[in-house]
């Protein structure tokens, strides 16, 4: 996300958290500024321990309060891959109809947004009488590197 919309999209989640009377804290600022610069998709755990490169004091009960708001605001959406944990992803609300190819060895997690499936959807859709709100692709599979190297450097992260 460029860094004009990620300050959008950063004010319009302060702006969020007025309507809700809920004041701004350095922790909540730390995990803000962490949400709106990344374009990784991330996990609770992850979010928690990049704020706390922003801010040592960022606990683990305010990630968790907040990311409730970032997905209520429609900013973030919290997607699940089939894991035990949830991921979420920050780039919803500039792409709400993206998917996602996942790695099932390493976790590794691709956007793509296709003209062919957009195509394809408004197609079926309107062939069955129905108009797409939101679309969710995800496919799973072994990422080249993997099969080709018979290790992946994304495997070391998970």
């Amino acid at each position: 996300m460029p860094s004009a919309e990620k300050r959008a999209a950063k004010e319009k989640f302060l702006d969020f958290l007025r309507t809700k009377n809920l004041r701004r804290t350095s922790q909540r600022d730390a995990i803000i500024e962490t949400v709106f610069n990344t374009d990784e998709h991330f996990t609770a755990e992850q979010l928690l321990e990049w704020s706390r490169k922003r801010d040592k004091s960022v606990s683990r009960a305010t990630v968790y309060r907040t990311l409730p708001l970032l997905t209520e605001s429609g900013l973030v959406r919290a997607v699940d891959f089939g894991k035990d944990y949830t991921y979420y992803d920050p780039n919803y609300a500039d792409h709400p109809n993206h998917s996602h190819i996942i790695c099932g060895d390493c976790d590794k997690i691709v956007e793509f947004e296709s003209d062919k499936i957009t195509k394809l959807e408004d197609e079926i859709s309107h062939k069955l009488g129905f108009a797409v709100k939101t679309q969710r692709l995800q496919i799973t599979g072994t990422c080249e590197q993997l099969k080709k190297l018979g290790a992946c450097k994304n495997k070391a992260r998970c």
